[in-house]
């Protein structure tokens, strides 16, 4: 286990203080998820990450009940996050969807709720309606009213803090525009082959974090195509690696986090969930962030193929 307090803490722009380093869960299975978060509390992870469209936060819930029940943690002591889906961006769907979210997580406000795109989706029974070209179907909601509900949510208490995901520069201005109301984070992919270095410096430059999931390049997860390079085979990495005995996943960890970088990274793995977690004890060298920063190919991974042809597709614009 890691000390908790070893994990840096990032002071977002309301004053909130969020661990550097959180635990993803992202691609977990009901069944699995569960004995993951209870592992991942007990290595030191005090931030996890989940989302209303992962359908785990049930079991998410008994994990932290159980770890609160135990005495290892208080519901102060956690950092929780969840997100909006894109089939309740309507301004009335959006209390009532966090409610949602604070319901099967079992608790009574989170640290952080975020938009999980800008795409809005068709409402209705199924949160993935696609059209006969393999097309996510919009709905008719505006993110910026969608922001704007979100914002009431904050004032009532049920969020501490309230960011945006996946969203590029232009959508980001939109919202300081049209609202006045600063996002404390943009999580997006990020990792060495997508270093996202301008969109970085933008959100600086606004007082907003970037938040990257996706941090190992997500080697083990079912959107990664077969033949696409894994990040944590890289020669470079693992040449890295082997300099500071640590594990390739460590190194990009800390080179996540030397960059100011909010990481979340995601296992199953008992073993991997506290390795992630021990990057506290080594420095990466400028050189080795050179190299790092040298991969960098704009490799997205999720580049959302099936949202392409949707008004708010982030990714036509350069970042």
């Amino acid at each position: 286990m890691v000390n908790p307090d070893v994990v840096p803490k990032v002071k977002l722009n309301n004053g909130v203080e969020i661990p550097i380093l959180g635990y993803g869960t992202f691609d977990s299975k009901p069944g699995e998820v569960k004995q993951a978060v209870k592992d991942a509390i007990d290595a030191g992870y005090r931030h996890i990450d989940c989302a209303w469209a992962y359908r785990n936060e049930k079991e998410i819930g008994e994990a932290i009940k159980e770890k609160i029940d135990e005495n290892v943690v208080k519901r102060e002591d956690l950092f929780i996050v969840s997100k909006l889906w894109c089939t309740f961006h309507k301004p009335e769907a959006v209390e009532p969807a966090l409610r949602e979210s604070l319901n099967d997580l079992g608790v009574d406000y989170l640290d952080l709720y975020l938009m999980h795109q800008a795409l809005d989706f068709k409402p209705g029974d199924n949160i993935f309606p696609i059209d006969e070209n393999g097309q996510v179907i919009p709905g008719d909601a505006d993110y910026v009213d969608t922001w704007k509900a979100m914002a009431e949510c904050y004032k009532k208490g049920l969020v501490k803090s309230i960011g945006v995901s996946n969203f590029n520069r232009r959508q980001i201005e939109r919202l300081l525009v049209m609202t006045k109301v600063v996002p404390v984070t943009n999580q997006v992919e990020c990792h060495p082959y997508l270093s996202q270095k301008k969109l970085f410096e933008f959100c600086k430059s606004k007082g907003i974090t970037i938040t990257a999931h996706s941090t190992l390049g997500a080697p083990g997860s079912n959107y990664a195509k077969p033949n696409t390079p894994k990040v944590l085979e890289d020669a470079k990495i693992k040449a890295i690696a082997q300099k500071h005995n640590k594990t390739p996943a460590q190194v990009v960890l800390r080179w996540h986090i030397q960059r100011g970088i909010i990481a979340i990274p995601k296992s199953l793995n008992k073993n991997r969930i506290n390795e992630n977690i021990d990057i506290f004890d080594f420095q990466l060298t400028s050189d080795d962030i050179k190299q790092i920063d040298s991969m960098d190919c704009n490799g997205r991974m999720f580049a959302l193929e099936w949202a392409k042809k949707h008004p708010y597709y982030p990714y036509n614009d350069e970042y």
